[in-house]
């Protein structure tokens, strides 16, 4: 196998990964005024995220160094092109991290509660809308520049994929803190399951039905089936009060969207809508040596960070009563 596909499955392991984890972290951002109704609920249901999410974040910073690393005019189209969605995306992420950092030192933490809100649920929608334009494609030049504009950014498409991820998102937030939490937390998590779980399944099943026909790849209509059956097998485990397999069904459906996304848009990287300016695993990449050399060192320190994350969920595995936040600040 070359080591340009080499590294498109890991840029894509990569994102698997970081839409995954983070994927919970914004759920319970967005559910976070409906399920936690009292200051107790929100201190419990933030803190089922806290010591995880800033971990979680690590796999975003590593697909955004792989990707700029390994293919360097895919970076550079992509953050040239889509600079001001992703520019709200980072401002949103950062106004989520110091809320989470400061809620609780706060007299009135209202303001905070509402940047985690929209801290969490804008970049659960962007990163919906800017996959569904990577894999639908955009207007670039022959010098791989994008041409458009942020309207041609807001298609019918892409804001479907929005939805999708941001119903998908919350869906998986809601099963998380299901698992995590006892009480009246974890009661209004099991109720957002059954509405989020049907809008997940109805927005993400059109738009990858949608892309299927768009991408015309016949081996991932195995994924778009895996990725139905997840979302539906974690209504039916949570309904049955089994939230640590409902969990365990949605993280199956995350990575199938993915896999989905990434599977039609091989062996593009970034389609035009002109096919001859399309960027492509071939002539974005970086040098042999340049591969070789990211490909010893993601085998040497991959298995470390990956060890280290898992013991950081084993540590913080059990669930959280309202005895835990009591009085914390």
């Amino acid at each position: 196998m070359e080591l340009t596909t080499v590294w498109f499955l890991l840029i894509a392991v990569l994102w698997t990964g970081y839409l995954l984890l983070e994927g919970f972290d914004f759920g319970v951002g967005v559910l976070l005024p409906f399920v936690g109704r009292d200051e107790a609920g929100r201190r419990m249901a933030l803190r089922a995220i806290g010591p995880l999410w800033d971990g979680n974040e690590v796999w975003l910073l590593v697909a955004g160094g792989a990707t700029f690393a390994a293919f360097p005019e895919w970076y550079a189209t992509l953050f040239s092109g889509f600079y001001l969605p992703l520019f709200l995306i980072l401002l949103a992420l950062i106004a989520r991290g110091v809320a989470l950092e400061y809620r609780n030192r706060s007299e009135d933490p209202r303001g905070w509660d509402r940047a985690l809100f929209w801290g969490s649920a804008v970049p659960a929608f962007l990163w919906g809308v800017a996959f569904a334009n990577i894999v639908r494609g955009v207007p670039l030049d022959g010098d791989h520049e994008y041409t458009g504009s942020l309207l041609t950014l807001l298609n019918p498409y892409a804001l479907l994929g929005g939805v999708a991820t941001l119903a998908l998102f919350t869906l998986h937030g809601a099963v998380f803190l299901a698992l995590k939490t006892t009480g009246e937390v974890r009661g209004r998590a099991l109720v957002a399951i059954r509405y989020a779980g049907p809008a997940a399944l109805a927005a993400g099943g059109v738009f990858l039905v949608v892309t299927q026909f768009m991408t015309g790849k016949p081996a991932t209509w195995i994924s778009v089936t895996a990725a139905a059956a997840g979302i539906a097998g974690a209504l039916v485990a949570a309904a049955r009060g089994r939230e640590g397999w409902a969990f365990l069904a949605n993280a199956v459906a995350i990575v199938a969207v993915v896999v989905t996304l990434f599977g039609g848009l091989w062996p593009n990287v970034m389609p035009a809508l002109d096919p001859a300016n399309s960027l492509t695993v071939a002539n974005a990449s970086s040098t042999p040596y340049t591969l070789t050399v990211m490909t010893w060192v993601a085998v040497i320190f991959t298995p470390i960070v990956l060890i280290y994350q898992g013991w950081t969920y084993w540590i913080f595995r059990e669930r959280l009563t309202r005895t835990d936040v009591a009085g914390s600040h």
